[in-house]
């Protein structure tokens, strides 16, 4: 059952053919029934009552419409009402046996109000979650080049009140080289920005320390890249919606490094 309510006079004379030929081509020509009765006034009368109603039908009412005026063709499965208004045109479908709504959507030229209505849900979704206090896992990867070099990569868990905390795991190539060791951060209420450090220790020197304390001869000490603990200062500012972000390191190395950092992205496609 089809149902479509023109809002213009410009539009009154063409807008039910083109939406029957549309839905015609998607549907079938004999799946349709354009519900003529819908737009007219009806007037029902019971013993003792006398009730009169106009404007849009109801799904009870649809249903009932249909039960008396399609003759010997099967019930009718699903109501589609479609109206138009200023930006475009509103579809609603329903299922005429349970009442269930199946489709429900807004639609303009250019699909913008759906981009902002999609976006305007994940925001909602978002703040949701992070009330409930749900964790989240993040991947973050610093490519920092200068004037000092820092490349690490992060993982951690979002927690605590409002989700505003991240702890996690993270793993040097460069200041320090081959460095392993925890991550946290708290997140900044100017534009979601990142504040934190990393305390990571420096494989090559663990393991030249290791060798050293070990050897008979241990007079020469070994000559060490970096210390065996290193802390690394870092700032983390998103760049708009994207998932890149202007980073700042600052370690006990003396090396300060800006950079760009990937707020997960995945750099091989068929991995999440």
């Amino acid at each position: 059952m089809v149902e479509t309510v023109s809002s213009y006079e410009e539009s009154q004379g063409w807008l039910e053919g083109r939406v029957t030929q549309i839905l015609s081509r998607a549907l079938g020509s004999n799946n349709l029934r354009a519900c003529i009765a819908c737009r007219q006034p009806r007037m029902r009368s019971e013993y003792g009552r006398l009730e009169h109603r106009s404007g849009t039908v109801g799904v009870a009412e649809l249903r009932d419409l249909d039960s008396r005026l399609r003759g010997s063709a099967p019930p009718a499965k699903a109501g589609l009402w479609l109206s138009e208004h200023a930006r475009g045109v509103s579809l609603r479908i329903v299922s005429l046996e349970s009442g269930r709504v199946l489709f429900a959507e807004n639609v303009d030229a250019t699909r913008t109000e759906r981009s902002q209505t999609a976006t305007r849900i994940e925001t909602i979704r978002e703040l949701d979650r992070r009330n409930r206090g749900e964790g989240i896992t993040h991947a973050f990867v610093d490519i920092a080049l200068y004037p000092g070099q820092h490349i690490s990569g992060d993982w951690v868990e979002q927690w605590g009140e409002s989700n505003r905390q991240l702890s996690g795991l993270s793993v040097s190539l460069f200041d320090p080289v081959l460095g392993i060791g925890a991550a946290h951060y708290w997140v900044m209420p100017f534009a979601n920005s990142l504040v934190g450090a990393k305390l990571l220790m420096s494989f090559p020197t663990a393991t030249a320390e290791f060798a050293t304390s070990i050897a008979e001869d241990d007079d020469d000490s070994p000559e060490l890249i970096d210390p065996l603990l290193n802390l690394v200062a870092v700032f983390r500012m998103p760049i708009a919606r994207s998932n890149y972000s202007i980073t700042v390191t600052a370690s006990t190395n003396g090396r300060v490094a800006v950079g760009l950092s990937t707020l997960n992205t995945s750099l091989i496609p068929v991995l999440p």
